[in-house]
């Protein structure tokens, strides 16, 4: 069952921007926001990790975030996110993400963008399309609206989408020593739609989207990744 902004939607986000203070500098000085997407056990944070050696061994800077966090507001929500004996409905988890992401674009994102730094960032908003929109059905229109508002309309440069079968991602999560945080609990159907989602999302935005076959060996696919935005470099 979706929720809706309404009609005022489209002026709310307007006013978020002017409030939040956004401005877009020169094209040629702005940074670059490069997003890692996936299912849970994809390998983000793997892949994230070596993005940010490889580019340093090039002499180029990176700042790597993660989503949720990254800034300490975000950080604790974050927590109560993922506690696994946190009882949270589906509309409140949406606007907990979202609250977390505005927090990060304003204190963190949009200042390193406008001085034009590459941020590297563990999830975005399509994670709350995916995750919120289409596994718990609150709607892909929906919450996109609402994450329009909480970013100012901040898009990234370039999305890293790693592909990888839902079942051999929890697979991989189920190996780690770590006991499932909320979300991870989900079932086989929730991360089958999650993963339906994203494909969906690539398909509608090839110029932004790479999507990146998971299922290879990590330095396969870090070397995937790094000719993915070597453009934006």
């Amino acid at each position: 069952m979706a929720f809706q902004l309404g009609e005022h939607g489209s002026s709310i986000v307007t006013a978020a921007r002017r409030a939040f203070g956004y401005r877009r500098g020169p094209a040629m000085t702005r940074g670059r926001l490069i997003t890692i997407e996936g299912v849970d056990g994809a390998g983000k944070s793997t892949l994230a990790a070596g993005i940010v050696t490889a580019l340093a061994s090039r002499g180029i800077e990176v700042t790597s975030l993660r989503e949720p966090g990254s800034v300490q507001t975000a950080e604790r929500i974050r927590a109560l996110v993922k506690d696994p004996g946190a009882r949270i409905a589906a509309r409140s988890e949406a606007l907990l993400y979202a609250a977390a992401r505005a927090q990060l674009v304003q204190e963190a994102l949009e200042p390193l963008l406008v001085r034009g730094r590459l941020v590297l960032l563990d999830r975005f908003v399509d994670s709350s399309l995916a995750y919120q929109g289409a596994g718990r059905r609150l709607g892909i229109a929906a919450v996109r609206a609402v994450n329009e508002f909480a970013t100012g309309g901040l898009a990234p440069d370039r999305t890293l989408l790693l592909v990888l079968d839902p079942a051999t991602a929890r697979a991989r999560s189920a190996s780690r020593d770590l006991p499932p945080d909320r979300l991870e609990q989900g079932g086989d159907e929730f991360f089958e739609r999650i993963a339906a989602a994203y494909d969906q999302l690539a398909a509608s935005e090839p110029d932004r989207f790479r999507r990146l076959d998971a299922s290879r060996r990590p330095d396969l696919v870090l070397a995937d990744a790094l000719a993915a935005i070597d453009d934006l470099l």
